[in-house]
């Protein structure tokens, strides 16, 4: 009964949050619509207002779908991958959009190669979730460096910023944001599931999430995996991501880039 009232206080606090957030986004979506007609500065700027209101839309649902891990905390199958390849992708997609937030995005890892066993698309979003915070808290002028470190029999994926970072007090339930409405970050600062999510998804590989941060010294957000490879061939259905037209990578990052990224330009490269 408790574990049944714990998931009916999470789908309550969730969808309670759902509706401010979409709320705002639609608010954008209309008044931008209503005003983007003509081809003039303004109304370009209000295009790309209302293409950005549409993505972040996109990614809230996005986190929404994946929830319930938050209450199944699954173990994933996993399949061996070349992590500093993987990385490496992940880095050259977000470069260029971090340019656009007045940010420098680095690259720190030692190793070429490296097989370790891990649910690809799970950890890629783990890692945009954590990316899209970093540069989204971290002011134009700062940095934002993506790293791996081999430790003992631990892989250790990082995101590390120069930014405003975590306050003490919030560092308790740092976690637990989206069953506390009084303490959520104004729209568009998401549901405050996204760390919750990273940590169910770091969980769901043996792993864990650790984050260290100092108030206005920027922080560190750590993924710690087993580094290990699969043993065995591993066949299971692909997980469904719907994407519909939209760029992936400007969805995971929708929270954090500025509406000048949203140009029909930009969505169509």
């Amino acid at each position: 009964m408790s574990q049944q009232n714990d998931r009916k206080e999470l789908l309550c606090q969730v969808l309670g949050n759902l509706s401010s957030q979409l709320r705002y986004a639609m608010g954008n979506l209309c008044a931008a619509k209503q005003l983007s007609r003509g081809d003039t500065e303004t109304n370009r700027r209000n295009a790309a207002i209302e293409q950005q209101s549409i993505y972040r839309m996109m990614r809230i649902l996005n986190n929404l779908s994946d929830a319930p891990l938050l209450a199944e905390m699954p173990l994933f199958a996993l399949k061996t991958a070349d992590l500093p390849v993987w990385l490496d992708g992940i880095f050259r997609q977000a470069q260029p959009l971090a340019e656009q937030c007045g940010l420098t995005l680095r690259l720190r890892c030692a190793e070429a190669h490296h097989l370790c066993a891990v649910q690809e698309y799970y950890l890629s979003r783990l890692m945009w979730n954590l990316l899209s915070n970093a540069m989204k808290f971290t002011p134009a002028g700062g940095e934002v460096t993506l790293g791996m470190d081999l430790r003992g029999d631990q892989v250790l994926l990082s995101v590390t910023d120069t930014g405003c970072g975590i306050a003490a007090e919030q560092m308790d339930r740092i976690y637990e944001g989206f069953l506390h409405p009084e303490y959520k970050a104004a729209p568009p600062h998401g549901l405050g599931l996204g760390l919750p999510l990273c940590r169910a998804i770091a969980e769901g590989h043996g792993g864990r999430l650790l984050l260290t941060s100092r108030e206005g010294e920027g922080t560190v957000a750590t993924v710690s995996l087993p580094d290990k490879i699969s043993s065995t061939m591993t066949f299971s259905a692909p997980v469904f991501s719907y994407t519909g037209g939209f760029q992936p990578v400007m969805v995971e990052l929708s929270d954090a880039l500025p509406y000048e990224a949203f140009t029909e330009r930009n969505l169509d490269e």
